[in-house]
C-alpha cells in the first residue's frame, strides 16, 4: 500500500478494558496500515500501559501526531476517571504529555466513545454512540458538533445497577447472552426516550452479542472504525497549549 507523506499520517490509538488497538491513518481517516492490538495488561496502572503502547507501536511506520481514545473522562489530556482500568491509579494522571515523552509527537487525548463517534457520525441531528465492552461508553453529537461528555456508564440505571453493571461484559458473562439481549433492549429503550436521538450506533466488542432486531435508525458498527475519528483531532489545530477544535470531516 502506498504511505501518505509522514506530514499526514496520524497514529491512532484506542486504550480499552480488555485490548489496545492501533493503526496509522491519514488525515482524511483513511486507514495505512491495518490495525493491531494487545490484551489490556493485568492491574493496568500508567506504566504497564505505556510499556504496551510502546512495544504495540514500535514497528509502525512513520506517523507525524498521536490521537488516543481513553476509557474514561478525559480534561485537556488529564485523566479524570477510569472506571474500567482503576481511577484511583489514573486520576489527575496527564495522559496526553505522558505519551508526547513517550512517542516524541504532539498528541490528543479523549474519550475512546467520543472518538469512535468522530468516526462514524453523519453529521445530521441528534446522534448517539454507545460502546458495549468492559463497560458502557456513550457520546452524543448535535448537527456534527461533539457535545460534553457524560459518563452515563457511571449513572444508575435501576436501584442496584449502573448502566456499566447492568449490561457491561461481566453482566454478560454472569447473566448470559439470552438475558442480556433482554437487558439491552431496556436500555435502548430508557435512551430512546430520555435522549429521543435520531441515529443510535451501537459499537464494542460485546455488540456481536446483539440477536434482536433493531430499529432502522440504529446501526452496528465496527469498533475498529472508530480509530478513524483520529483524524477528527487534527481537521483544525490552534495555537499550542489549546484545544483542537472538533469539526466534522
Amino acid at each position: 500500500m502506498n504511505q501518505a507523506p509522514v506530514a499526514d499520517n496520524i497514529l491512532a490509538i484506542d486504550i480499552g478494558g480488555s485490548h489496545i488497538k492501533a493503526t496509522i491513518i491519514d488525515a482524511q481517516g483513511a486507514f495505512q496500515l491495518n490495525y493491531e492490538s494487545v490484551k489490556t495488561p493485568k492491574n493496568p496502572d500508567p506504566a504497564k500501559v505505556m510499556e504496551a503502547i510502546r512495544e504495540l507501536v514500535k514497528n509502525f511506520p512513520p506517523y507525524a501526531k498521536v490521537s488516543v481514545g481513553f476509557p474514561g473522562f478525559v480534561d485537556k489530556g488529564v485523566v479524570i476517571t477510569a472506571p474500567n482500568l482503576g481511577t484511583g491509579k489514573w486520576y489527575g494522571v496527564n495522559l496526553q504529555s505522558r505519551l508526547e515523552e513517550l512517542l516524541s509527537r504532539p498528541v490528543h487525548v479523549m474519550n475512546d466513545a467520543d472518538m469512535l463517534g468522530l468516526g462514524l457520525i453523519s453529521g445530521h441531528g441528534l446522534e448517539m454512540v454507545i460502546t458495549l465492552g468492559t463497560g458502557f461508553g456513550t457520546a452524543m453529537f448535535h448537527h456534527g458538533v461533539l457535545m460534553p461528555h457524560l459518563e452515563i456508564g457511571q449513572h444508575p440505571f435501576s436501584s442496584k445497577n449502573t448502566y456499566d453493571s447492568y449490561i457491561g461484559a461481566k453482566a454478560l458473562e454472569k447473566e448470559g447472552a439470552e438475558k442480556w439481549n433482554k437487558r439491552l433492549k431496556r436500555v435502548i429503550a430508557v435512551l430512546q426516550t430520555v435522549f429521543n436521538y435520531d441515529h443510535l450506533y451501537i459499537s464494542g466488542g460485546n455488540a456481536e452479542m446483539i440477536s434482536f432486531d433493531l430499529d432502522k435508525n440504529i446501526t452496528l458498527v465496527s469498533a475498529k472504525q472508530g480509530l478513524r475519528g483520529g483524524a477528527s483531532l487534527w481537521v483544525t489545530a490552534l495555537p499550542a497549549g489549546e484545544e483542537a477544535v472538533l469539526q466534522e470531516l
